[in-house]
């Protein structure tokens, strides 16, 4: 089935739009920039939350801190001296094991933001790693992951506009999104703070169906999970949620539909979406709302692969390259 929707159902998401939008500012110091914790790695792909984790960083990101399975550790912490490092209890087969979460309860209290996914490699696992974080976070504030307040704190709000308590932002990835049809009537605890970064496989899990007109696909998607959703270069906020852009037309600063104008193939690249969901989840930290991380996160994403793609050609560059364009790329726009 074709994955392309009507050219004119969304709004396009251009440098003109983006320097409307600004990103919050640098403050005086890596606290203002709020703090990511990121839960995957396996021991199979402990890679892919080092590609995640660094475009967090890229993206403007304060403080880093990388969950991953026990046996790498080590040298997780080695390749990315930058970030700290907690090892978590893994199967035999060096799965990251749900159980053992609760071994970053302190840092999911200082996290602004915490992408979940990146490397996870068992499905079992994985649903039963984010039915502990709902655990913990269900009925308790966590803390404050940033020094200074953004679009109303550095927490997010049940509209999506950053305050609710001083929770931290929910970005889900890879194999979290796999398992969360299962826990669509559980999600109460991540309400107007989860963010959802699919590919277009993991959407028809999602949807449960293949997907067919992609702006109305992911536009389900967003309001059936009460997420702001990131697929192919189209970004859905559901209704309720505000997108904290003062220049929103038409009553989309209640919810909206947006699409990036830019990007190569050369970004279907092992690793890719890792860069994204960390590019957002970096974003997200920073104090933005959930739609201006999502929709800059996706335009970065796609604007650094056309960066590479002038200078290395459209197919070839490795997903780790695409993090380093993220700065110059920001600056380029403004902030």
């Amino acid at each position: 089935m074709s994955t392309r929707g009507r050219a004119d159902a969304a709004i396009p998401v251009t440098p003109t739009l983006l320097r409307g939008w600004p990103l919050p500012g640098g403050g005086s110091g890596k606290d203002d920039r709020g703090s990511v914790l990121v839960i995957g790695g396996a021991r199979k792909t402990p890679g892919a939350a080092l590609l995640a984790g660094t475009a967090a960083l890229r993206a403007g990101a304060g403080r880093l801190t990388l969950a991953v399975a026990g046996s790498t550790a080590v040298q997780v912490a080695v390749a990315l001296p930058e970030a700290g490092v907690v090892g978590l209890a893994e199967t035999e087969r060096g799965a990251v094991q749900g159980s053992g979460v609760s071994a970053v309860a302190e840092e999911l209290k200082n996290a602004a933001a915490v992408l979940v996914g990146p490397g996870l490699d068992d499905m079992d696992e994985a649903e039963s790693l984010l039915r502990e974080l709902l655990k913990l976070e269900s009925g308790r504030a966590v803390g404050d992951g940033r020094g200074r307040d953004g679009e109303g704190g550095d927490g997010r709000g049940r509209d999506g506009s950053g305050d609710s308590g001083h929770r931290p932002a929910v970005v889900l990835d890879a194999y979290a999104l796999g398992c969360l049809p299962e826990l669509l009537d559980e999600l109460g605890a991540w309400a107007g703070r989860l963010i959802l970064t699919p590919n277009i496989t993991e959407s028809g899990v999602l949807l449960g169906r293949d997907v067919g007109d992609l702006h109305q696909d992911v536009a389900e998607i967003a309001g059936r999970y009460g997420a702001v959703v990131s697929c192919q270069g189209v970004i859905a906020v559901p209704a309720g949620h505000t997108t904290g852009n003062p220049r929103d037309e038409g009553g989309r600063a209640n919810g909206g539909l947006w699409e990036i104008t830019t990007g190569y193939g050369g970004l279907g690249t092992s690793g890719s979406g890792d860069i994204l969901a960390g590019a957002i989840a970096g974003l997200r930290a920073r104090g933005t709302t959930d739609a201006q991380a999502t929709c800059w996160g996706t335009h970065l994403h796609a604007a650094a692969g056309d960066r590479l793609a002038s200078r290395l050609g459209s197919l070839g560059y490795l997903a780790r390259e695409l993090a380093d364009e993220l700065p110059a790329l920001m600056m380029e726009l403004g902030t």
